[in-house]
């Protein structure tokens, strides 16, 4: 099967890039403008943000990590970072080296892969981040939207949209797999 560029599939669903105006480029990110016609036919014109780092060939710009830390008779637990975001004014809860923003703004990609820590392993139990000025954070995979709830509440954090994703989907995966609330009859 051949595949296609994010740009012939547009045109094949009517949509297509006309133009790409840089208006701004700095060490991390450059601001453009793009001009494109919708599947309706119209003419737009959208601003995008998009990363200078990704490396030619690359199918991502980063990787997100679910770590997972697993210690003898302890709950699991999943190791966030909390730092401070300029753009956002304040501190941000997230998944460690997630480094991707809002897929409607940029053209970042970027993976995602689950890590196991060997929680009972001496070097293990307390992270030193370097050089960066990062928080780790554990808490409790059984209650993580409780306890995230809590840390957004007390010390008034912002939530990265995937771990709040992730934690979601965690309380629905354990409370009634198999019940959908809008799907009774």
């Amino acid at each position: 099967m051949e595949s296609k560029t994010s740009t012939e599939i547009l045109k094949s669903e009517g949509a297509s890039i006309l133009k790409e105006e840089a208006i701004a480029e700095r060490k991390w990110v450059k601001l453009e403008q793009t001009t494109y016609i919708d599947p309706s036919g119209k003419t737009r014109i959208w601003e995008t943000v998009k990363r200078t780092t990704r490396k030619e060939g690359s199918s991502a710009d980063g990787v997100s990590i679910i770590p997972v830390l697993l210690r003898t008779l302890h709950y699991d637990c999943i190791v966030l970072v909390k730092q401070f975001r300029p753009p956002m004014g304040g501190y941000c809860l997230e998944f460690p080296a997630a480094v991707c923003l809002d897929p409607g703004l940029t053209n970042c990609t970027t993976h995602i892969v689950t890590v196991t820590i060997n929680g009972d392993d001496a070097c293990n139990t307390r992270p030193k981040p370097k050089p960066e000025f990062v928080e780790v954070v554990s808490l409790p995979k059984n209650d993580l939207l409780q306890r995230i709830e809590e840390l957004v509440a007390g010390e008034h954090i912002l939530v990265d949209a995937r771990v709040y994703a992730y934690a979601l989907a965690l309380k629905h995966a354990t409370e009634k797999p198999l019940q959908v609330p809008f799907m009774k009859f």
